[in-house]
């Protein structure tokens, strides 16, 4: 896999977490147990810091960027989809980020907060716990998650990152 220190910033993943070779992981980059990040996904911490939980996903062609006054963190068990872009935001444990979405500056999105496949979240957004956030831009639907509603996901995640770890191996 890519994976760059820039200066002294330098990534550290833990060593039950699977990066896919084809990620690119560049400097202040903290990823979790048991977590994975899929292939073209792109983690660039240059100006700040990314932190990705413990059993968090982040799928095919996602995004992840900082600035130096906005840390982007993601907490554990959370589900990101592919081809998001996350910068400057804080997703809370239990989350799940649809396919193709947009998480900007500080965005804050509680535990059990769902946004959906295709939306803009501006800036400043705070979707509360168990809200889902939709459309362009998002528009807040309160009160429709359930705790629990994306432990299969999440544990299919797990699952995949442990089957990866041991079996993947490259065909040339």
């Amino acid at each position: 896999m890519p994976l760059y220190a820039l200066g002294d910033r330098i990534p550290a993943i833990h060593p039950s977490a699977f990066v896919h070779p084809d990620a690119v992981i560049i400097g202040n980059v903290t990823i979790g147990s048991e977590s994975s990040i899929w292939p073209t996904a792109v983690l660039r911490g240059d100006h700040g810091a990314i932190v990705i939980g413990d059993q968090t996903s982040i799928q095919d062609g996602t995004i992840v960027h900082c600035t130096a006054t906005l840390d982007t963190i993601v907490g554990s068990r959370v589900v990101v989809g592919h081809n998001v872009h996350l910068e400057g935001c804080t997703i809370e444990d239990d989350c799940l980020i649809g396919s193709g979405s947009v998480v900007l500056h500080r965005v804050l999105v509680r535990r059990w907060g769902l946004v959906g496949a295709g939306a803009m979240v501006p800036n400043g957004t705070q979707i509360p716990s168990h809200a889902m956030a939709l459309g362009v831009p998002a528009r807040i639907k309160e009160d429709r998650v359930k705790a629990g509603d994306f432990d299969h996901a999440v544990n299919t995640y797990v699952h995949n990152a442990h089957w990866y770890n041991q079996d993947l191996r490259r065909l040339d």
